[in-house]
């Protein structure tokens, strides 16, 4: 399982990375929106539906996405209040963290809770990461997004491994810890400070650096969690099975879901 997981990373990253660098922004809006629609089919199955309103939820996240995209112009210069309203939502969807309970079953709120969640999650994350690859260098902010988000994820395992001792979410997920979040702040946090000096027209002093790596990070951990919540409410292990060793794109980007608007909106903050 490991060295599956190993070798499906080796050959996505360098891919992954290429498409961001290299290829036009409509590219990289297409592959967006092809992980995003497909995230909303996994969904579905996190939200206890059948194949019915799962169809519905993917037909109302495509058109939503198909309106964002028509209306684009007209959106983009109204950045901020979205990407405000996005990380608002979010911080609504959090509390349902705070609420869980192992008997949870996914009876009808759930459905409806997670019906609405997953078209605001996957809305806002596609506008915010179509938003950034627009700006001026944006494929290096995009990179600089997915690298704190790694490191997190990196720092995290290997912190909470040999240090881990204060439960994170013990109900939702046993093995996540509280080192382990720090952990994984300091690695992203290293890492953007080392390398945002290279990305072209970052010039973010040290301190708001920090800042803006720390909440990611904090949000990047409540989108793990959320995603968590759901699978131990619908009792299944991974959302799907297009990444071998790794499960579905929820499993793979669950961190990126909340991370990304958190990040934007600081990016906008900054440059204001």
């Amino acid at each position: 399982m490991l060295k599956t997981r190993i070798l499906t990373a080796v050959v996505l990253a360098p891919a992954g990375i290429a498409m961001i660098l290299l290829a036009p922004a409509w590219v990289f809006r297409l592959v967006v929106v092809l992980l995003m629609l497909t995230a909303t089919w996994e969904f579905r199955r996190l939200a206890g539906l059948q194949i019915v309103p799962g169809l519905i939820l993917l037909a109302l996240q495509t058109l939503a996405l198909a309106l964002m995209f028509f209306y684009w112009p007209i959106l983009t210069g109204h950045a901020f209040a979205i990407l405000l309203a996005g990380c608002l939502l979010w911080c609504m969807m959090f509390l349902r963290l705070a609420r869980y309970r192992t008997e949870q079953t996914p009876d009808a709120a759930f459905q409806v809770r997670s019906f609405l969640s997953a078209l605001a999650g996957i809305t806002v994350c596609t506008f915010s990461l179509a938003w950034l690859r627009d700006q001026t260098h944006g494929e290096f902010l995009v990179l600089l997004l997915l690298i704190i988000i790694w490191a997190a994820d990196v720092g995290a395992y290997f912190s909470g491994r040999y240090f881990g001792r204060t439960k994170l979410a013990p109900v939702i997920s046993p093995n996540k810890t509280w080192e382990g979040v720090i952990g994984g702040m300091i690695l992203s946090g290293v890492a953007a400070l080392l390398l945002g000096g290279y990305v072209p027209g970052m010039e973010t002093p040290a301190r708001p650096m920090v800042v803006l790596v720390a909440v990611t990070v904090l949000a990047s951990v409540g989108g793990d969690l959320f995603i968590s919540l759901h699978k131990r409410t619908v009792k299944i292990k991974d959302c799907g099975k297009i990444f071998p060793g790794h499960g579905g794109v929820l499993d793979r980007f669950d961190s990126l879901l909340a991370g990304a608007p958190f990040f934007v909106l600081g990016i906008q903050v900054l440059g204001s």
